[in-house]
């Protein structure tokens, strides 16, 4: 077990907090989803209520040179924080130097400070991404705890995420807490059938994931674009459709080896001269796209999930980001929520397919962390708790 917020006192002490704040900004700058903020606010507010002098780390898009500053400022994420919390967040527009310092040292009891942008850091040497020793240690000595509840971060080895525990009593906070708490109760439980639903648009960042999951789970319902790699692996012409061509010998093993449990589309949503189709697999032509999962299809992943008991859903069902071939996406979700299966959502894409089709109170839980959850997924740990302090028995 890993100590949390709550082993430490914070009365008068100098918390350090990770957060992710990778926020999804438009052209003015302006926040469109908050989503992640709020997911972190429950260890803010806690921090603050113990009396604490809270000082703020995130990182926010990606930043490989000067212009990149402008359009990846936390300074939003400051004003949306003073809004959610009630009180006046301050706002340092540097990541290290004297005017950070003087900050810190007028901080108050109870007092919050957002620092600008993490990864800043990485315009001169990648220092923040390549987790620095020296940068690490420098914003390990402007704090005296650090609290790590940046999940979605957790599975990389940054400055700000593995760097500063090194130098600092540590521990994690409240959304790690239930973030692991929830994917360990669906994964170590022993309730069956426990189905697999994946989809998204490539098999490539997802081979190790798939053969951990086929090795627990009884069913893998595969679909999005990633399920033509399976098909042509089983010589289907797939026409057009997106296939990673270097995974399909890992897909044919995996068709041999789990042939009883993996379960591909019969048929998609297609698309000619502007009019939608319904394809079944062994009539698509040279020219043809599946875009999401048909009718024939849904039916027979709707069955099966009708009985789970446990289910983990990784990727939509097809682009679901346009409407109109949103339909499968949806009426998978859509039976999830229905049933008495404790669903786990993970994955950037599905959380906000989840969101965007109205289902985000639904579900047993959706995790915030997309890279974070599939590695925890694969790997029962991730590098940025590991590094946190165990608590003593």
């Amino acid at each position: 077990m890993k100590k949390t917020i709550k082993n430490y006192r914070l009365e008068g002490r100098k918390v350090i907090i990770r957060c992710d704040f990778n926020v999804p900004l438009n052209s003015k700058n302006k926040i469109t989803d908050y989503t992640r903020i709020k997911a972190n606010l429950k260890t803010i507010r806690y921090a603050v209520m113990k009396g604490a002098k809270v000082i703020l780390l995130s990182h926010l898009g990606k930043v490989k040179n000067d212009l990149d500053r402008k359009s990846n400022s936390l300074y939003p994420v400051a004003v949306a924080l003073s809004r959610y919390l009630n009180k006046d967040v301050k706002f340092s527009p540097d990541t290290r130097g004297y005017r950070l310092e003087k900050m810190i040292d007028e901080l108050n009891n109870g007092d919050v400070l957002l620092v600008e942008n993490t990864r800043f850091e990485d315009i001169c040497g990648k220092k923040e991404s390549n987790c620095d020793e020296e940068l690490s240690k420098y914003w390990a000595s402007l704090g005296d705890i650090f609290i790590e509840d940046a999940y979605g971060s957790c599975h990389r080895k940054h400055a700000s995420v593995t760097g500063i525990p090194k130098y600092l009593p540590s521990g994690i906070g409240f959304l790690i807490e239930n973030e692991l708490n929830k994917i360990d109760m669906v994964l170590n439980s022993d309730t069956h059938p426990f189905i697999v639903v994946m989809g998204g648009k490539k098999v490539d960042d997802k081979i190790v994931l798939i053969e951990k999951l086929l090795e627990k789970c009884d069913k893998l319902l595969v679909g999005g674009a990633m399920s033509f790699t399976f098909l042509k692996a089983m010589g289907y012409n797939v026409g057009k459709s997106i296939v990673s061509d270097e995974h399909i010998s890992f897909c044919k093993k995996m068709l041999e080896k789990y042939s009883n449990k993996i379960v591909l589309p019969e048929d998609f949503i297609t698309e000619k001269d502007d009019v939608l189709g319904n394809t079944m697999i062994e009539h698509f032509e040279d020219d043809d796209i599946g875009y999401d999962i048909g009718s024939k299809t849904v039916n027979k992943f709707k069955k099966i999930l009708s009985t789970a008991k446990r289910v983990i859903l990784n990727g939509p069902m097809g682009m679901f980001e346009e409407g109109r071939f949103s339909n499968g996406t949806y009426l998978i979700m859509k039976q999830l929520s229905e049933i008495k299966a404790k669903t786990i959502v993970g994955g950037g894409d599905t959380a906000a397919a989840v969101n965007k089709l109205g289902f985000e109170k639904k579900f047993y839980h959706v995790s915030t962390g997309g890279g974070a959850t599939m590695k925890y997924l694969e790997d029962g740990k991730l590098i940025g708790i590991e590094v946190i302090d165990d608590e003593k028995k």
